[in-house]
């Protein structure tokens, strides 16, 4: 696959320059498209231009198989359709064969949630160090607010109006949007601002609203480690993640009656049919509930 490796470097270069790509996504795609063109070595099509539906078709098939998950082979078959994609837009190939091979259908997984009682155990922070409140103030304002993780360690200071309690955030598509902090959040959020200067470290000057010792931003990273702990500590389930607290909250505010679309907004999606995957959430907990409380649901 000599001619399909020559155009492969190519269209990494063109996604890391052109589209802006993560090196992760560069490095999935190489590792996806690698795979592929071995599968077409050994059908013996050496030239970008033979590659027929057919062939495409044959070796999504091929990857169930040899037992892939749906997730993975999903992944995978996306990877060739950017490729072929370019080979398009660049007139390499006249047509796009990858158009109408269809996408296998993923399950949708029910998001795992924390009932009300887990967020406030995780929530009890003692607050004695500088440390202690900025954590505090960290899980409360996502869970406060619904955040992702990229864009709670982002924030910065002009992010947030103390003024009228809220928070402006551009997220995924440069889409800004606007959310509102409850008064507890903000509560916590302003205790942690009194505190902030003790984090700050001389000659370092760093607009993030959050610091780590070194005073610059909490990374991704630093605010995973920081949960594992406290999760350890409280004796919760560790495979919660950053994203479970975001779940958690769109799914507390539907059960109490909060507007699927004003959740969506808050939220950030772009299609409310995202959205809508926590309607299921709130309804295994109402089967949940009835199952344990009613009087006459078992005999």
């Amino acid at each position: 696959m000599q001619n399909a490796l020559e155009y492969l470097q190519d269209f990494l270069d063109y996604c890391s320059i052109d589209k802006g790509l993560s090196p992760k996504t560069i490095e999935s795609y190489n590792y996806d498209l690698k795979l592929y063109f071995e599968y077409l070595k050994k059908k013996n099509i050496k030239n970008v231009n033979d590659i027929k539906v057919e062939d495409i078709e044959s070796y999504l098939k091929y990857l169930s198989e040899v037992h892939d998950e749906v997730t993975t082979i999903a992944h995978k078959l996306t990877s060739i359709k950017e490729y072929h994609a370019y080979l398009k837009r660049e007139g390499i190939v006249k047509n796009d064969v990858s158009l109408t091979v269809k996408r296998p259908k993923t399950a949708k997984k029910i998001p795992r949630v924390l009932s009300v009682e887990d967020v406030d155990k995780l929530l009890d922070i003692p607050l004695k160090t500088p440390f202690d409140y900025r954590n505090k103030a960290m899980l409360e304002v996502m869970y406060g607010t619904g955040l992702r993780v990229s864009e709670l360690v982002s924030l910065t200071l002009n992010n947030v109006d103390f003024t009228n309690s809220i928070i402006r955030i551009v997220g995924k598509g440069n889409k800004e949007r606007i959310i509102p902090i409850g008064e507890y959040s903000m509560y916590y959020l302003k205790l942690y601002m009194d505190n902030r200067p003790l984090l700050e470290k001389k000659g370092v000057v760093d607009e993030s609203l959050f610091l780590n010792n070194h005073g610059k931003g909490v990374t991704r990273q630093g605010f995973f480690k920081m949960l594992k702990a406290l999760l350890r500590e409280k004796g919760l389930d560790e495979r919660v993640s950053p994203h479970t607290l975001r779940h958690s909250f769109a799914t507390h505010l539907l059960d109490r009656g909060a507007d699927l679309r004003s959740i969506q907004e808050m939220l950030g999606h772009s299609s409310l049919q995202t959205t809508k995957i926590y309607t299921h959430v709130s309804d295994n907990a109402v089967l949940h509930e009835y199952e344990e409380y009613h009087p006459r649901e078992k005999k």
